[in-house]
């Protein structure tokens, strides 16, 4: 064992279990034990961005059947900020929310929010969008941060890059990835119940990949996320790399692909032995009016339903379809705020539906039959399924 294995172990007690139940080759039905509840996988975990899911209450997510939620540092550290956290004892306690929460590492939004951010050796510098001054998130910084927040789950700081940058570029960011999570590990106030998990770089390139994970996996942390995807990479390639990555991440730990939220993607990620997903997509496409079901998207707002008394979808649990007709939905979709609401339950429902459904079916045996049936409605039949779904099904085990 390492020396920095040794340390980390010496230092922290994760305060987390994954027991895998039962498995379809990669496919895996897992339980994960955090310290405030269990999470059955897999599992996609909405975007609170603040702490709260867009239009949605707290007593709604527990209804839903919410495990646990995302929050976001950059957001969360400007508003309230870590004193109102300190005083309160962190988020939980400041928002009444029971459940479980996995904080990001602030670092994404520094690229996806500011136009001038870069990475540097000591972290992400930017301009603050406050006063244009400039600022510094450093992995002790993000650490912080998440510390007061109080989160279950804490994301390391990374460096991230596009998945189509050049070889140099993909080099730089896989091994200062590596040096900042001993950065986070030794930041990280032990006598807090947070887990601390590492993301894995390295872009498209294979050799990147592997030297990525072997170094995450050494330091022995109770989970790990698969980044630097969803960045316009072809499908194939995106497959490939979560192969790679669920091939080796350890089996007694969670595997989490960050920003995928595509009812198909999870499904294909979820057949290659990913455990977690998150995404705004759900909530964010609600807002514009479109919602998921069986047979794909479908445009709440065309005026073509506003005769139609059935619900979204029939078969749909949530309580949005049990009490409102499309011919409803589109009357209110873009006039009364209550739509945005009605259609981000939907979403969020057919989406732990679809992950629940894909848990059983590994559990009773069926599971090449849920996914080959649940990709035919999708795309319309077996002939319409993309080339990238179909090979990668095939990684994972799943042949027609």
């Amino acid at each position: 064992m390492s020396e920095a294995r040794k340390k980390v172990k010496r230092a922290v007690e994760w305060p987390l279990k994954c027991k895998v139940e039962a498995k379809f080759h990669k496919a895996r039905a897992a339980t994960i034990t955090l310290p405030h509840g269990e999470v059955k996988t897999p599992v996609y975990m909405p975007v609170g961005t603040k702490g709260a899911i867009k239009g949605i209450t707290y007593d709604q997510m527990k209804e839903l059947g919410c495990q646990i939620l995302l929050g976001n540092t950059y957001h969360l550290g400007n508003y309230p900020g870590t004193e109102t956290l300190d005083l309160f004892g962190g988020l939980h306690q400041y928002t009444g929310w029971s459940g479980n929460i996995l904080t990001d590492s602030g670092g994404y939004q520094m690229v996806s929010l500011l136009k001038l951010a870069k990475f540097t050796e000591q972290g992400v510098e930017f301009e603050s969008p406050v006063d244009g001054s400039k600022m510094l998130l450093t992995p002790e910084e993000s650490i912080r941060i998440q510390n007061s927040i109080g989160s279950d789950i804490m994301m390391a700081l990374d460096d991230v890059v596009s998945p189509l940058s050049g070889y140099e570029r993909l080099e730089e960011a896989t091994y200062r990835t590596t040096r900042w999570i001993d950065r986070c590990i030794s930041a990280h106030d032990s006598s807090k119940s947070q887990n601390l998990f590492g993301i894995v770089q390295g872009g498209l390139n294979e050799d990147l990949r592997s030297i990525s994970l072997e170094a995450l996996i050494e330091r022995d942390l109770p989970g790990y996320a698969i980044g630097g995807l969803c960045g316009g990479e072809a499908k194939e390639d995106f497959c490939r790399v979560v192969d790679q990555c669920t091939d080796k991440l350890p089996e007694d730990k969670p595997r989490y692909v960050m920003g995928i939220g595509y009812p198909v993607d999870l499904v294909v990620c979820a057949v290659l032995g990913a455990d977690m997903f998150d995404c705004v997509f759900p909530t964010r496409t609600a807002r514009f009016g479109t919602v998921f079901t069986r047979k794909g998207f479908l445009k709440i707002k065309k005026n073509s339903l506003r005769q139609d008394l059935t619900p979204i979808e029939e078969t749909c649990p949530c309580s949005t379809c049990a009490k409102y007709t499309k011919a409803y939905l589109a009357s209110i979709i873009q006039k009364e705020e209550a739509a945005c609401n009605l259609l981000s339950v939907h979403n969020i429902v057919f989406l732990y539906k679809i992950m629940n459904d894909f848990r059983e079916s590994i559990l009773n045996c069926s599971m090449p039959d849920y996914v080959k049936g649940f990709m035919e409605d999708w795309h319309g039949g077996k002939d319409n399924i993309p080339e990238w779904v179909i090979n990668g099904l095939k990684r994972g085990g799943v042949e027609w």
